[in-house]
């Protein structure tokens, strides 16, 4: 068990690592930074995602769920606000970066797990 979310942290550590050689205006300092980002990351969203998501359940159905790429940038600003080395530049960074880095962790966790 701890090996799985050891493994699944160092995997979505590279995947945040990856998401801001791509992604202008999204930055980390470095791997390290970058695995500690994607554990807060993960926190972040056990804690906050489904509050998030029925707050905004009109939208996302409006949408056809593509607004829950907004509720994944909103978890991700909150997580540049508390995490040293890791900043988001503007709201479009974010929207960006969600998208990015939600398709790099299916490829990765496809590919390594």
């Amino acid at each position: 068990m701890q090996d799985h979310f050891i493994l699944r942290s160092i995997i979505s550590g590279l995947a945040v690592l990856l998401t801001s050689k791509i992604v202008p205006g999204f930055e980390i300092r470095g791997f390290f930074t970058a695995v500690l980002t994607a554990i807060v990351i993960a926190v972040m969203t056990f804690l906050l995602w489904w509050i998030l998501v029925f707050l905004t359940l009109p939208l996302t159905v409006i949408t056809l769920g593509l607004f829950l790429f907004v509720v994944n940038a909103i978890i991700l600003k909150i997580t540049a606000a508390v995490m040293p080395g890791f900043e988001l530049r503007s709201w479009f960074s974010a929207i960006a970066g969600a998208i990015v880095l939600s398709i790099l962790n299916v490829m990765l966790n496809y590919i390594l797990i």
